[in-house]
């Protein structure tokens, strides 16, 4: 059974940086498109950054094009998230998860299963 472990989060200020990991355990990883998500108070969950099994692929939503970098180690298992220039708006709960099929990509949140348990990002003003 795959699980998936978040951590990195914390509070920071404007303009200030974080780096998330998300260590993975079963499964196989390296065959599998990881995304990083985020969920802010009383909104609905949002797909941040996605990478391909290879490192091949990514995937950015605008809102954070050029501040943050997902990458991807697979002999450790796990996927990064830079985020640098960090904005107020940029707080939220941050989750990783695993894409459902491996060796597709996309970024749909419908197609991700095995949700972390999320870290927590605070960015102060």
């Amino acid at each position: 059974q795959v699980q998936l472990v978040e951590s990195g989060g914390g509070l920071v200020q404007a303009g200030g940086s974080l780096r998330l990991s998300c260590a993975a355990s079963g499964g196989t990883f390296s065959l599998f498109t990881m995304g990083w998500f985020r969920q802010a108070p009383g909104k609905e969950r949002e797909s941040v950054a996605t990478i391909s099994w290879n490192g091949g692929s990514t995937y950015y939503a605008d809102s954070v094009k050029g501040r943050f970098t997902i990458s991807r180690d697979n002999a450790k298992n796990t996927v990064y998230l830079q985020m640098n220039s960090l904005k107020p708006e940029d707080t939220a709960v941050y989750y990783c998860a695993r894409r459902r099929v491996a060796l597709t990509n996309g970024n749909q949140i419908n197609e991700y299963i095995n949700w972390g348990q999320g870290t927590q990002v605070t960015v102060s003003s």
